[in-house]
């Protein structure tokens, strides 16, 4: 039995034990496992031949397409660390990440390149563009270096406490914070996801998620473990195409987050689909609505639903049961497989049933920390209970029940302070949500000088729906006690949402 303790050996044990075998689907291209162990190869050889070394940073630079999982094989070949990069992400983010992980080389998609002439990288010595160069850019073509046959070498020997890859999360406030995860971090995630959920080589898993995004990113290192394929999608942009690619892939697991689902509940055309072939559905960055959860059994009746909770610290906390969705629907589940997760209060004791407290993770999957950034690190990972262990505070408020089943409340920094009372965001758009015709909801606090805080709220209409602002206030004060209801109240297009599909609250006020 094959043991990985290296992510790169999700690839190359697929590769030996499915050579044939279709890996990544991309658009009308194809690409099997041995077809992409020997891109990999020589991407990782072409690096080691400009001088990247073991623990050197490679940034990747592109959309979700077969040469980016490529790059991010080639770089963990090449004993490097990878570092995703979103591709809409704009000049100003990309010049810090790369001056911030000291990056040396880059693989990069020709119509990005424009950008490195405005950037000033002192570390960066190597240049790999994927495609017809744009621009006079000291370069390497990426379609050259898969073309010859490059002499084998050996590769760096790494173990998996080795550092594997960096990745850049927004954070509420200030500049991005790079979450270190080692070879080890990264493998003791996705055997315990892929448990869960039954992956196996039969598997055809769509994402359509960003790759620099850690769910989207594991959707690939989930499929290639088991020797699975994974449908590469740029985007949610045009729903039809995705569902004719879900149709016509035979795709088994559909992961997604709530804006997706959210898109996808307001086409009118879905109820004549037979969605059978589809195993599961996972949902995270934020809890789906129990009104979604409910109009998705409906339309994906045979389908497992797995409603889940994670952060790109550790990649993933918990996943509820698909047979428990229906009695626990606003729970995200108990700790996943090889995981400890229990709650504790401001004094760091564990709290009781039904106390609100910060959710603490202890697992291996826990994150090495912030890259450069101690201070903010020992924030979040603090001693364990043995010696030289450390766990991670998530920053998150939550409730347990007595089965051990998790209820989200809030981010620690989004609790609402009203007259000197806390109300929590979730718990209002909860109360929006289970009100038929809103499709999307928002709550945050606005500044007030007499309440400190008070509640204002945005929400989203489905395209059939008449609701008005009226209506729905007054459905809030028959469902929340006064101190919660909303004060303000705004009927909107459509919300702000980040890269990886989440509400983004920041642009809100």
């Amino acid at each position: 039995m094959l043991r990985h303790t290296l992510v790169n050996h999700f690839l190359e044990y697929s590769a030996f034990r499915y050579p044939k075998k279709i890996a990544i689907i991309e658009e009308e291209r194809t690409v099997t496992y041995c077809e992409l162990e020997n891109m990999a190869n020589k991407v990782a050889y072409t690096l080691i031949d400009q001088g990247v070394v073991k623990g050197d940073r490679v940034v990747v630079f592109m959309e979700n397409k077969i040469e980016s999982v490529v790059a991010i094989f080639a770089s963990l070949k090449a004993g490097a660390v990878f570092v995703v990069i979103n591709y809409s992400t704009k000049l100003n983010k990309v010049e810090f990440i790369l001056n911030n992980s000291g990056a040396k080389a880059i693989i990069i998609q020709n119509e990005k390149v424009g950008i490195l002439n405005n950037c000033s990288c002192p570390f960066l010595e190597v240049v790999i563009v994927c495609g017809n160069p744009v621009d006079s850019y000291t370069h390497i073509r990426y379609e050259e270096i898969i073309s010859f046959n490059h002499k084998k070498r050996l590769l760096p020997k790494c173990i998996d406490l080795d550092l594997a890859c960096i990745i850049y999360t927004s954070g509420s406030t200030g500049s991005p914070k790079g979450v270190m995860l080692s070879h080890r971090n990264i493998i003791s995630a996705a055997h315990s996801i892929t448990t869960y959920l039954e992956n196996n080589h039969d598997d055809i898993i769509i994402n359509m998620l960003p790759l620099a995004f850690d769910y989207g990113l594991y959707q690939v290192f989930m499929a290639f473990k088991v020797g699975g394929t994974i449908v590469l999608e740029k985007s949610f942009a045009f729903p039809n195409k995705i569902i004719e690619r879900l149709i016509k892939e035979k795709v088994t697991g559909f992961p997604g987050v709530p804006s997706i689902f959210a898109l996808l509940l307001k086409m009118s055309n879905l109820n004549s689909k037979d969605f059978r072939f589809i195993r599961y559905i996972t949902n995270t960055a934020a809890a789906l609505p129990i009104n979604h959860i409910c109009k998705l059994r409906k339309l994906f009746p045979s389908t497992k639903i797995y409603s889940m909770y994670g952060l790109t610290e550790c990649k993933r906390v918990s996943y509820l049961p698909p047979e428990e969705i229906d009695r626990n629907p606003s729970s995200v589940g108990k700790g996943m497989p090889n995981q400890e997760v229990f709650i504790v209060n401001e004094n760091d004791e564990k709290v009781g049933y039904g106390e609100v407290g910060e959710l603490v993770v202890r697992g291996t999957n826990v994150m090495l920390g912030y890259w450069n950034l101690p201070e903010e690190t020992a924030k979040r990972l603090r001693p364990g209970r043995y010696y030289g262990e450390y766990v991670l505070y998530t920053g998150d408020l939550f409730k347990m029940d007595k089965e051990g089943y998790l209820y989200f409340v809030a981010r620690k920094d989004d609790i609402i302070k009203s007259k000197g009372e806390k109300i929590s965001p979730k718990e209002v758009e909860n109360v929006l949500y289970s009100l038929d015709g809103i499709i999307e909801a928002a709550v945050i606090g606005v500044p007030d000088e007499i309440c400190g805080q008070v509640v204002k709220a945005y929400i989203v209409l489905d395209n059939d729906s008449k609701l008005t602002e009226r209506e729905t206030l007054k459905f809030c004060s028959q469902n929340l006690e006064n101190y919660m209801i909303p004060r303000y109240l705004e009927i909107v297009d459509s919300l702000p949402k980040t890269a990886t599909g989440k509400i983004n609250k920041l642009t809100l006020n």
